[in-house]
């Protein structure tokens, strides 16, 4: 509220300036510091919507079943009809199935009439997509002689290595027996074994890798420096770490451990031991490499628990790769059943 000596002392300064007139008031006016304006609010920082973490998928990226030692053969129906079990079971499965991978043994002898007798049991199903990689007994046809018998004194019997690598290749269409393949944006590699009696006697059962293979197995790796999954899929198993292999393993196990050590998310499936599912599950995952390393059962001709014994058993392993794990189940094919002592699930990385 305005009072009576502040009322007179504005009338006085107005009466002031009426003899300088209305020119004198407004420059007086110019001349008065005006009121600061009050300084506009700082703009106030966007607050970003939370960021919801990405959903994962529920939905597999790619389901494989991997059928190891088969052991077709036009002189032992069982194994036939073992496999028979098998792709009754997968063309009938509970859930899509998008490949078939036959680890190695995918016959007993690796003779053409064994291949053929292969191509005609898959050729009765629709199945998925299939590869393949060579395993010892895919090169057994040199101990056969003329007459069909097995002949070790007169080996290979006019027969070669390299014969029967042009068989497998044959089969799959590869022009090398080993191959990569992607199935619905998962990468799968197919190392196999290259050479057997014939060429390199010394390396009895076990698995040679070339250099030329193992630079390419290094070469394809390179794609995984992002960490995404990749399976790997051999025949012989390995060594204990730090060592190379002998007889029924795979022989230069330092290089391929060195070739796979830089990258997580790396899965090592074998097959060869033909040890059945059913019992201890530390005989079939191992954890003492950089990698998870997986062993197969066998389809034909999986063992018993007792040393040296077969069964009627027939078995495989089913492979999901899922955005964030990698499920790993034994399967059993004669009687379409889940073993529970091979179920698996590793979160990657």
């Amino acid at each position: 509220m305005m009072t009576r000596r502040n009322f007179i002392k504005k009338m006085a300064v107005f009466f002031s300036f009426i003899p300088l007139g209305a020119a004198g008031f407004l420059d007086w006016l110019s001349r008065t510091p005006a009121k600061p304006k009050p300084e506009p609010a700082p703009p106030q920082a966007e607050t970003p919507a939370e960021q919801k973490p990405k959903a994962v998928s529920t939905e597999p990226l790619a389901s494989i079943f991997l059928f190891s030692d088969m052991h077709i053969s036009v002189s032992e129906p069982s194994m036939t009809e073992k496999l028979h079990w098998a792709l009754k079971d997968v063309t009938n499965f509970e859930s899509p199935v998008d490949s078939i991978v036959f680890g190695g043994d995918l016959t007993d002898f690796g003779r053409a009439s064994d291949y053929a007798l292969l191509r005609r049991t898959l050729d009765q199903y629709t199945l998925p997509q299939q590869y393949g990689n060579m395993g010892n007994h895919d090169y057994y046809d040199i101990w056969l002689d003329k007459n069909g018998a097995f002949s070790t004194e007169t080996v290979p019997n006019g027969k070669t290595d390299a014969q029967s690598r042009a068989r497998f290749q044959t089969f799959f269409g590869y022009t090398k027996p080993y191959n990569e393949a992607y199935i619905n944006g998962v990468h799968i590699l197919l190392v196999s074994q290259e050479l057997y009696y014939q060429e390199k006697p010394e390396v009895g059962e076990g698995a040679w890798y070339s250099d030329e293979q193992l630079n390419w197995l290094e070469e394809k790796m390179k794609s995984h420096q992002d960490g995404k999954p990749v399976l790997v899929f051999i025949h012989q198993p390995l060594p204990d770490p730090g060592l190379d292999g002998r007889t029924h393993q795979l022989i230069r196990a330092n290089e391929f451990r060195r070739i796979l050590k830089p990258y997580k998310n790396v899965f090592v499936i074998s097959g060869h031991t033909h040890l059945n599912f059913v019992g201890d599950p530390g005989r079939h995952y191992n954890e003492q490499n950089s990698f998870h390393w997986f062993i197969n059962s066998s389809v034909g001709r999986a063992r018993s628990n007792d040393v040296g014994g077969t069964t009627s058993m027939s078995q495989g392993m089913y492979i999901q790769v899922f955005e964030d794990r990698v499920v790993v189940r034994g399967r059993e094919f004669s009687n379409k059943t889940w073993i529970n002592d091979a179920n698996w699930t590793v979160p990657l990385t």
